[in-house]
Order: structure tokens, then C-alpha cells, then sequence
């Protein structure tokens, strides 16, 4: 190897490591903090609080015993079409109008990412701008398709609402974002206000909830409902709180499930809160190998009926590949179910702005790629 071949190789060497260096620099603020202080001891109060750490009100197996053999084989030999065969459609909200003061709209931005205008107030729910829902930019799962639109081009957010801490509901890049082009408060569950702490969120606009605590935004009043989930962005789990959401105005409301698995606590919520307009529920990333933290399909239905909402829009799927399911099996079952049991659907493309009141006729616009 000549001289000048040996300085090219070097460089190339020196560059590429150089990039590794550059993608890895957020890592250690990814991760998020560990909740101490006076944060750790409201979470040592928390009726959900036991041993040193969360549990849910319902026992869930994270992983049932011989489950991730069998999710590794249909790995490897599964023969489901896990991404679309074309380009997903994604619409351009138009979100800079007067809001209607008794309206209820909501755009689903992608994945679990929603804004619900209810009332003339914007709720954003789990905002996650990243190519990847990943601790860093070089692995992990890549969306399939762009955001509707720069998270710099939002209107006015009134209050940002995270479910739990997992990177792909909890996006620090996008909390920095809101952080520099919103005045909003972050609303999170126990113990998550640490993560955004050490992202450069200051006291003043964190609120953290346990379960059944509530505040009110400009005349909306939202609470921090149960879900059947966990948390962790590190190695250990259930050290900050996972929630579902209820938001509801003076004649509007909404509720949001977050991830969960499906579990009684529904009909409680409905019984507290509902009945509500419309639902916001996870129906995507299942299998047999978690059955206890995300729902199936009929599981969301259920849910959705639990509560007693009217307008179900399914969220968790479409947008990054999480599971072993085919990438449409998520609303083809979902739109099965509703129609056996007369559940009234609304499946958006990525952007498509719900009016509640005058919903859309369901249109299969994920077949062709599917």
C-alpha cells in the first residue's frame, strides 16, 4: 500500500469513526436520568409504588416463558410483508386556523404522535419528530414515512402529554424542540419529569401525575388514568410511571390509551370519566411473546367500548416496524372487529386533520401498499 493510499485510508478510517463519535454524542442524555430527591420520594408515596418500583393493578408477563423462541422463529421464517410495498400517503394539515371553542378535532401526526384541539386548547400527545425511536440515530427502527410537517411549523401547543418514557413515545430531540419553539407545559407521568430535567425543561413547565391526579390547561382539564404497561429507557424497568389519558372540556372529551395491554381497568375509566367523544387507542406492535403490555386489535375494541367513547381512531402502528405482524394487519383486524361490533372507525392517513363531528367516510387508503 503506497503512502498516499495508506493517508486516504486513514482519513476514511478517521471520518467514519468521527461519525460514530458524532451520532453517539446524545447517548448518555438519552438515557435520561434517574429520579432522586423530593421526586423520589412522591414516587415512594404513589399507591403504585412498591419494592422500588411501579407495578400495574393487573400482573403482566413481559415475556412468558418459551415466548421469545418462538417470536425468534417467526423471525427468521415468518413470511408476513412487515413494510408497505409503496409510499405511504401523508396529508399536510392545515392547523393555523381559529379554533371552533366547542370543536374536537385530532390529527394523527404518525405512531402514537396525535394533536387533539378541543375546545379552541391544543393537546399534543407523545410528539416523536425522529427518523428513528432509538437512543441513537445509527440502529433501531427507522419511520417508513416523513412527519405531515416540521415540528417548527406547530401552532400554538397548549399543554404536551407524554404516556410513559419509551423511546418511541418519549423523543428527546423533539422535547428540545418543543422546548426552544413552545411555551407549553409537559405533562408526564411519576418519575418521567426527570429524563425531561436533564433535557433542559425547567420546573416551572413540568406537571407530573399519578394516577387519578388531574390539572387544568386554559379550562381543559386532563388526568392521568391507569394503563398495563412498563417503562424504562435504560437496563431496568418500571422506575418512572406509565399512564392512559383523559382529556375533557366543559362538553367535549377524549381519552388516549398510551400502550397497555388490555385489562378491567378500562370499564373503571369508563364508569369515572366517560362516556366520551372519541378514542385515541394502541392496536399496533403485538404478539404472542407480550401479551400483557400492548393489545391486540380486538383487545383496542374492547377498550374502546370499555370507556364508553363513540369515535374510535386507532394509533401504534403504520409508522415504524415494531413487531412480527404484517405492516396493514393492525387496521384490517381492527376494521373487522369494529364492524362486528358496530364500533364507528376512523382510520387517517398520517396528517388527515378528524373533525369529530363530521367524520370522513372510511377509506381503505393503506390497501394498495399493503
Amino acid at each position: 500500500m503506497g503512502k498516499t493510499t495508506r493517508v486516504l485510508a486513514l482519513a476514511a478510517v478517521a471520518a467514519a469513526a468521527g461519525g460514530v463519535a458524532w451520532a453517539l454524542r446524545d447517548l448518555p442524555a438519552q438515557l435520561g436520568a434517574i429520579p432522586a430527591g423530593a421526586r423520589a420520594e412522591r414516587m415512594r408515596r404513589s399507591a403504585q409504588y412498591a419494592d422500588g418500583r411501579f407495578r400495574n393493578t393487573v400482573p403482566a408477563d413481559m415475556l412468558p416463558p418459551h415466548a421469545m423462541r418462538g417470536a425468534f422463529v417467526e423471525l427468521l421464517v415468518g413470511k408476513q410483508r412487515r413494510r408497505p410495498l409503496g409510499e405511504i400517503p401523508v396529508t399536510r394539515p392545515e392547523l393555523g386556523g381559529r379554533l371552533a371553542p366547542d370543536g374536537l378535532h385530532v390529527t394523527w401526526l404518525g405512531h402514537s404522535t396525535a394533536l387533539v384541539e378541543i375546545e379552541g386548547v391544543r393537546v399534543l400527545f407523545d410528539p416523536v419528530w425522529s427518523e428513528r425511536c432509538s437512543p441513537t440515530s445509527l440502529v433501531g427502527p427507522k419511520r417508513l414515512h416523513p412527519m405531515p410537517l416540521p415540528i417548527g411549523e406547530l401552532p400554538r401547543i397548549d399543554a404536551v402529554v407524554i404516556s410513559h418514557d419509551h423511546y418511541d413515545h418519549l423523543d428527546l430531540p423533539s422535547i428540545r424542540a418543543l422546548l426552544r419553539t413552545q411555551q407549553a407545559p409537559f405533562l408526564v407521568p411519576l418519575g418521567v419529569g426527570a429524563h425531561l430535567e436533564r433535557w433542559g425543561v425547567p420546573q416551572d413547565r413540568l406537571i407530573e401525575l399519578d394516577w387519578d391526579e388531574q390539572v387544568t390547561v386554559r379550562g381543559v382539564t386532563l388526568t392521568a388514568t391507569a394503563a398495563r404497561h412498563f417503562s424504562g429507557r435504560r437496563f431496568s424497568r418500571d422506575g418512572t410511571l406509565w399512564a392512559s389519558w383523559v382529556v375533557k372540556g366543559a362538553s367535549r372529551s377524549l381519552f388516549y390509551t398510551g400502550d397497555s395491554g388490555y385489562f378491567e381497568g378500562y370499564k373503571e375509566i369508563g364508569e369515572r370519566h366517560g362516556p366520551f367523544d372519541a378514542s385515541l387507542i394502541q392496536v399496533g406492535a403485538y404478539n404472542d411473546a407480550w401479551p400483557d403490555i400492548h393489545m391486540k386489535p380486538e383487545d383496542g375494541a374492547s377498550a374502546h367500548l370499555d370507556v364508553q367513547a363513540r369515535v374510535l381512531i386507532p394509533l401504534h402502528w403504520c409508522t415504524f416496524n415494531l413487531a412480527l405482524h404484517a405492516w396493514s394487519e393492525p387496521v384490517e383486524r381492527l376494521l373487522e372487529e369494529a364492524r362486528a361490533r358496530d364500533i364507528e372507525l376512523v382510520v387517517p392517513r398520517p396528517g388527515d386533520r378528524v373533525d369529530i363531528d363530521t367524520l370522513p367516510a372510511l377509506e381503505p387508503w393503506w390497501r394498495p401498499i399493503a
